[in-house]
């Protein structure tokens, strides 16, 4: 019955409406126009760091154009999206390069993220200059604020009542980083249904003592 439970949670789906912009304005209406082919762009870099939304960003075009991938590079297609791109092995890397100027000459739109600019990272040479080469996005870290109402934002798609008290103990009590706050918010969501508790402080706390 528990599994069955967890089951029926809806799932928070990343897409381009519900990420939240803060600073990154610019950056999201380039996605969007790329999207929307109205933007003559074949490879957009992002970084940041780790919880900016590079992920996020990158699934969301990916499940509406294309394929997303990590620690690999996918086939051509319309959209590739590749997340982590200093975790690529040397063998993905060529691939990437490859991938990169078969899409530049047939068209399509490669999407890849990172952890620091172009130029810092530790690749080769040859597939570092391409990356720094198409139009590079820095993600700006979210406010305090922003932060609040992504979290707002998915707990709603949820279903769950997220209480001040209760968000104020995420953010100061576990990891900031947006992917790290989501991961928590499912968990919490998953152990309130499986003990039919609302989601409090004291439901927090138990569920971390039976982790």
């Amino acid at each position: 019955m528990s599994q069955m439970l967890l089951d029926i949670a809806p799932e928070w789906v990343p897409t381009l409406d519900n990420f939240v912009a803060g600073r990154n304005v610019e950056l999201l209406a380039a996605l969007r126009q790329a999207a929307a082919g109205a933007a003559e762009v074949r490879a957009v870099y992002l970084w940041g760091e780790a919880g900016s939304g590079k992920s996020h960003l990158l699934r969301a075009m990916a499940a509406q154009h294309g394929i997303y991938a990590v620690r690999a590079v996918p086939m051509a297609a319309s959209l590739v999206a590749v997340d982590d791109v200093e975790a690529l092995d040397d063998a993905a890397q060529i691939a990437l390069f490859e991938l990169y100027n078969r899409m530049r000459e047939q068209g399509g739109l490669l999407l890849v993220s990172g952890r620091q600019a172009p130029a810092h990272l530790a690749l080769r040479d040859d597939l570092r200059t391409r990356l720094s080469g198409g139009h590079v996005f820095a993600l700006q870290a979210l406010s305090e604020p922003e932060r609040r109402a992504v979290l707002r934002q998915a707990a709603d798609v949820r279903g769950i009542a997220l209480s001040d008290e209760v968000m104020d103990f995420m953010l100061t009590r576990f990891s900031r980083d947006l992917g790290s706050l989501m991961e928590l918010l499912a968990l919490m969501d998953g152990y309130a249904l499986q003990t039919r508790r609302a989601i409090t402080i004291p439901l927090i706390k138990a569920m971390m003592d039976n982790t």
